[in-house]
Parts: C-alpha cells; sequence; structure tokens
C-alpha cells in the first residue's frame, strides 16, 4: 500500500491530553503534521502543545457536543486551510459487574466512546471529503472479544468498530479512507487506574498469553502512524492483535464458558467494587461534567 507523507498534513486528535493521543499527537507532529488537539484539559492540552514541533494548536471540548466539535472542526479548518487526517481516540472506561454498576458512569462510557466518535465523524467529515482524506478509529482488543467485568467498554468498542466499518463503505467513493485502530492493554492512565482494582487487576492477569499483558505505549503508537501513512483499513497497535480476527467467531462461547469460572472464584470479592470511570481521563471527564 502507498504512503502519504505527514509533512504539511493538517491531524486532529481527540482525547490528546495523555495516553494514546498525547503522544501521537507528538510523533504527528514530528513527522511534519500540524496538529489540532481535542479534549477536556486546556491546561495539559497547552502544555502538549506546547512541545510539538512547527504549527499547533488545541481546543477545548467535549466530543458528545455536536455544536462544540462542530465549531472546533470550522476553526480548525480556519485556522489550517485545511484538514487532513481525524483520529478519533477520546475515551473513557468503568469496570465491575454491570448489575452493580453505576448507571451513569456506565452511560457515560457509551456516550464518550461511541456517541462521541460519531459526533467527531460529522463534525469533520465534510472536511475530509473536501481533501480526500483519512479517519482512523481508535477501537480496542474488546471490539474483538467481550469479557467479564467490562460491559461497557466492550459494547462502546465494537459500536465503534462497526461505526467505522459502516462509514467506510459510505465514503470510501468521496476519495476517504477509514481505518480502526486496535490496542490491547497498554500502559496508559486508564489501564493503569483499572488496575487500582485488585479484582481487575487480577482477572486481567489470568487471561491468556498474550492478551494478559501490559504493552508499552510507544511501540503501539509507532504502528498507528504506521497505519495513518498507510491510510490503512485495520491498524493493529501490537502484533498479535491480526490473528484475533481469524478467531472472533469463536471467543464469545469461550469467554462465557471460562468468565462464569472467574467469575465464580473471585465471588464475594466483587461486593463493594469501584464503579466509576477509571483513571485520570476519566477523572478529568468527571470534573469537566459537574463544574459549576
Amino acid at each position: 500500500m502507498s504512503r502519504v507523507g505527514l509533512e504539511g498534513q493538517v491531524a486532529v486528535v481527540t482525547g490528546a491530553a495523555r495516553g494514546v493521543g498525547e503522544l501521537l499527537a507528538r510523533k504527528l507532529s514530528a513527522r511534519g503534521a500540524k496538529v489540532a488537539l481535542v479534549g477536556l484539559e486546556p491546561d495539559a492540552l497547552k502544555e502538549v502543545a506546547g512541545r510539538l514541533h512547527g504549527d499547533s494548536g488545541h481546543w477545548y471540548a467535549d466530543v458528545t457536543d455536536q455544536e462544540a466539535m462542530t465549531r472546533v472542526a470550522r476553526e480548525v479548518k480556519e485556522r489550517f486551510g485545511k484538514i487532513d487526517l481525524v483520529v478519533a481516540n477520546a475515551g473513557v472506561a468503568t469496570g465491575g459487574p454491570f448489575v452493580d454498576s453505576d448507571p451513569d458512569a456506565w452511560r457515560r462510557v457509551i456516550e464518550v466512546n461511541l456517541i462521541g466518535s460519531a459526533v467527531t465523524g460529522r463534525a469533520f467529515l465534510p472536511h475530509l471529503v473536501a481533501s480526500r482524506g483519512y479517519l482512523l478509529q481508535i477501537a480496542s482488543l474488546a471490539a474483538l472479544t467481550p469479557a467479564p467485568m467490562m460491559s461497557a467498554y466492550c459494547a462502546s468498542k465494537s459500536g465503534v468498530e462497526a461505526y467505522a466499518h459502516s462509514l467506510r463503505a459510505e465514503v470510501g467513493h468521496k476519495g476517504v479512507r477509514v481505518g480502526v485502530g486496535y490496542l490491547s492493554w497498554t500502559d496508559t492512565d486508564m489501564v493503569r487506574g483499572a488496575d487500582q482494582d485488585d479484582v481487575m487487576r487480577e482477572l486481567r492477569q489470568r487471561l491468556p498469553w498474550p492478551s494478559n499483558k501490559t504493552y508499552p505505549l510507544g511501540p503501539a503508537v509507532d504502528r498507528l502512524v504506521d497505519g495513518i501513512e498507510r491510510r490503512a483499513a485495520h491498524v493493529y497497535g501490537q502484533w498479535w492483535l491480526r490473528g484475533m480476527q481469524g478467531v472472533r467467531g469463536a471467543l464469545p462461547g469461550l469467554i462465557g464458558t471460562v468468565g462464569q469460572r472467574e467469575m465464580r472464584r473471585f465471588g464475594a470479592r466483587l461486593d463493594g467494587m469501584r464503579v466509576g470511570l477509571v483513571g485520570a481521563g476519566g477523572a478529568a471527564d468527571e470534573e469537566a461534567r459537574h463544574a459549576p
């Protein structure tokens, strides 16, 4: 597949204050892209923007707010003259048994990860049509396989995968390419936040290799950048995720059987688990939504 150089390209990255989004913005900038950072943490976004090469900007916006995201798209276009790349990366997570989950936190995961991705696409696609650009939707291993204690996250990531595949078929004839990025457990604030709960950490460690490991952020983001340059339909942050595509049909049955055994094993330890959004990004989302 031919590559598209990033020099002079205008890239938008949501969820850019930390983690995957922050490092991706830095790597895109280092390759000559002009980067627009979007997120809920203005101070952190400003700090990230200050470390980028060349021209960049940052915008405070909630990805679930259509009016705000449409405004951001307009202002980015006015600032840079075009928009070539959009990475829909913003996401939050919560864990624990569904029946005991906080309904607001569960709903927020769906709103940010799935609805927020669609809002992002709706705001920026007209500009990508004009530039014959590329949209990369960040999904997850959770889109390939279900997992107990992660019902909201798995539902949201399965949703964004299907949404992106549908979108690819709709806009390809207009010159816009759409990719899906898959990441396993990667060393971010979100994963470290989930690991603060003993049950979630132990449950993950009991997954079969290689899905029980936490992977370094740098190589995963390098793979995303490579996929962006290739305008790839599928981008895998860890090498083995590609192979999961071939066996995903068997995974719900397998996880259903093994998951029941593991849930019985943890038993009463499930009582009193934390039910809110995890990690620093989750805390920032909570703070932004409840600010006076």
